[in-house]
């Protein structure tokens, strides 16, 4: 692989993963990867704009990075080079390892966390992609228990000790220490509250359809776990407001939603049985509005096609995970 499609100069003033705990990630680890990352976004406008050969551009330099950081950062095993958090997390989100790889690559993650007390070491960079690459790599025990920490250092810790904004450092605070240097110890800093982006799409499950934008169409995915009994969102998006709210009682799930004119949706509802879910106490896929896609989505999961409306769905729902925390 060329060397040169590896980012490795001029990094002294970079920051790298601004912020994280104990875990020094490479910075030519880290460049390389959002190098691939544009190399994808870049493609993507492309295609958007119908300029195919900037399309095949675009895929050529993110498969030639690719190629670049597997050689240069992959070992045969799946472990990246720098071994932190973020290192997986990067190499998982950018798609820079082989297939093979991404699974010991994420239990490698996995391993990482549980290594550290079942705690994070992620600063600004590595933070936002933590908790759904672990949902998405099957995981989502350990995004909820994460989320749902309250030792340091976690979101919860600082909840514990009175903050009601997100900080700039997970150490703003400690019993040990107490406050961090004034010079630099903000305690209204957005960074690590992009754990809301998890809570939107996965906890409460509101996404949208990335090639119909615009919130034509919405993805509802509500995914309960770590032992919550309810959940709700409300997300103002431009066609109207989507609302998300599940509760589970025993192992009764209830989910109700709003969809708004104009914007039909998709709904991926845990069911431990598909074939019997309700929908305003008739059987789903004869109520109005709802038609039921037989055959797709996880075996505890039914899917349904829905009109613009209000609904209320009933299922019933199995797990070690659910319904015995408020």
């Amino acid at each position: 692989a060329n060397p040169e499609h590896l980012r490795t100069r001029r990094l002294n003033m970079n920051f790298g993963d601004w912020l994280s705990i104990d875990a020094d990630t490479p910075k030519e680890v880290l460049a390389t990867a959002y190098y691939a990352l544009d190399a994808q976004l870049m493609a993507r406008v492309a295609g958007v704009l119908a300029k195919q050969d900037d399309v095949e551009l675009y895929e050529q330099l993110f498969a030639d990075i690719k190629a670049a950081f597997i050689d240069a950062y992959v070992s045969a095993d799946g472990r990246v080079f720098g071994d932190t958090q973020t290192c997986y997390l990067l190499a998982l989100h950018a798609g820079l390892l082989p297939e093979e790889l991404r699974a010991p690559a994420a239990a490698r993650l996995v391993d990482d966390i549980a290594a550290r007390g079942g705690h994070l070491s992620t600063g600004f960079l590595g933070v936002g992609y933590l908790a759904p690459i672990l949902s998405d790599s099957g995981y989502l025990d350990v995004a909820y228990r994460l989320a749902l920490s309250e030792t340091y250092p976690s979101w919860g810790y600082s909840i514990s000790h009175g903050a009601t904004t997100i900080w700039e450092r997970w150490d703003g605070w400690t019993e040990e220490h107490g406050f961090q240097t004034p010079e630099m110890n903000s305690f209204n800093h957005y960074a690590f509250g992009s754990i809301g982006e998890w809570l939107y799409r996965y906890v409460a499950g509101i996404d949208l359809d990335p090639l119909l934008p615009g919130f034509r169409h919405v993805v509802l995915r509500p995914q309960p776990g770590g032992g919550l009994t309810h959940a709700e969102a409300t997300y103002r998006s431009v066609r109207g407001k989507i609302h998300s709210h599940w509760t589970i009682d025993g192992d009764r799930l209830a989910y109700q939603l709003t969809i708004p004119a104009n914007t039909t949706a998709t709904l991926h509802l845990p069911a431990a049985d598909p074939d019997n879910v309700r929908e305003s106490g008739i059987q789903a896929d004869t109520a109005p509005g709802v038609k039921r896609v037989v055959g797709a989505g996880d075996a505890a999961v039914a899917v349904f096609e829905l009109a613009s409306g209000a609904y209320e769905f009933e299922s019933v729902v199995t797990g070690p995970e659910l319904g015995h925390r408020e």
